[in-house]
């Protein structure tokens, strides 16, 4: 029996995500930490480089997802594996600020180019009965790639920042570029099927036309689905960015513990993040997924107050778990409830134009919160208002019913 090509691509879909996650999302901090030190640069200008990074990731979203459903994945990966590459050796050979930012944005272009929502939209083009297992395995090598980024600050470390940052160039170019090359569009490339099952029957002389959704963008749009999901999603988004930002902080300076302390602390969000995904992987086509997105709102929501006010080691362990959980287990669906919805059709365009409603929540989070710390002393105001906040996205997942279609 012929293995099905589409679980090849999410191994090699997650192997991507795992080098982006140590060498980048998970390692920033660390770069940041370092140049303040050595460069003398602010916090805040450094900082702005992630903000810089998911503006260029929402603005490109829409034409990036335009280009996948119009030419397929693979190629785009690829294009996007070399470009982060180059981007870090860039960084490698940056002296001032400015040269900072522009090799940045070479980094984060790279990035979002081999992104998990582009390499998702390949995989929904190769399941639908096993999508959300899909998703959920994909997720597995971003949650592992935070428990390595050890390697990144050790590389540091032993060889500086320069060295590390020419060196996670030349690595993603020669591990990233094999991977790409594994990642198709749609199972016709190879010769197969959705799901890999056999071909659907002949009627009339035509194969059978599947009867599931086929919105396109535009009739997406016009739905109140795609924009309560949207708002939902970006809910979440804000606790998530705030929680990566300030945890660490908060932890150290509003709650009374060392440095060393709160990273360690701050690593159970990755380890509660892995054993989501495990769960998603288990529950992931058993239950309404909106309703699934909902509860893990909520838990966003109880993970943010008990960070906020934990009285001690046991709740302020519990409260970065939760918050972890409900991160690796609703991660997935955001892109399965979409394609459930609206169809394979358009999805790249579709998923990409979510992006420019969500990014709000991705740069409004962690400066709301800060903004808050600034004016009160601490993050507790920010905090509260952001786990409130939550609780109303949890809202918008329970209304965003599926919305009705009529094939032409």
């Amino acid at each position: 029996m012929k293995t099905f090509y589409g679980w090849r691509i999410v191994v090699a879909g997650g192997a991507l995500q795992f080098l982006q996650s140590v060498l980048l999302n998970s390692a920033f901090g660390i770069y940041v930490a370092v140049l303040v030190e050595e460069r003398g640069w602010s916090k805040t200008s450094l900082s702005a480089a992630a903000a810089l990074k998911s503006t260029e990731v929402a603005l490109l979203g829409p034409i990036l997802g335009w280009l996948v459903d119009r030419f397929g994945s693979q190629g785009m990966v690829r294009l996007g594996v070399i470009t982060f590459g180059i981007g870090f050796m860039l960084l490698s050979q940056t002296e001032t600020l400015i040269g900072f930012y522009a090799a940045f944005v070479v980094v984060a272009l790279g990035s979002s180019m081999f992104s998990n929502l582009l390499v998702s939209v390949a995989i929904i083009q190769w399941f639908e009965k096993r999508r959300t297992r899909a998703l959920s395995a994909l997720q597995f090598g971003g949650a592992i790639g935070g428990l390595f980024v050890f390697l990144v600050a050790w590389s540091i470390q032993a060889y500086g920042w320069r060295a590390t940052a020419f060196g996670s160039g030349v690595i993603t170019i020669l591990i990233g570029w094999p991977l790409a090359t594994i990642i198709r569009g749609r199972p016709e490339d190879v010769g197969q099927t959705v799901d890999g099952l056999p071909p659907a029957p002949k009627v009339g002389g035509q194969p059978e036309v599947s009867a599931g959704p086929a919105f396109t963008a535009r009739q997406a749009l016009r739905t109140s689905a795609f924009w309560l999901l949207s708002l939902g999603h970006g809910c979440s988004l804000l606790v998530v960015m705030a929680i990566n930002v300030h945890a660490i902080t908060h932890i150290k300076e509003g709650l009374g513990y060392t440095l060393a302390q709160a990273s360690l602390f701050f690593t159970l969000v990755t380890v509660g993040q892995f054993f989501g995904v495990m769960l998603g992987w288990v529950v992931g086509e058993k239950f309404v997924k909106r309703k699934v997105a909902a509860t893990c709102m909520l838990m966003h929501a109880a993970g943010m107050l008990m960070l906020t006010y934990a009285a001690g080691p046991v709740i302020l362990a519990f409260s970065l778990l939760l918050h972890g959980v409900g991160w690796g287990l609703r991660g997935p669906f955001m892109q399965a409830i979409r394609a459930d919805y609206f169809g394979r059709r358009s999805i790249g365009v579709i998923l990409g134009l979510s992006t420019l409603v969500t990014v709000i929540g991705n740069i409004i989070g962690p400066v709301l919160a800060g903004m808050f710390a600034d004016w009160y002393g601490n993050y507790r105001t920010g905090f509260t208002l952001l786990a409130m906040l939550a609780g109303v996205g949890s809202l918008f997942f329970l209304m965003a019913k599926p919305p009705k279609y009529l094939a032409l």
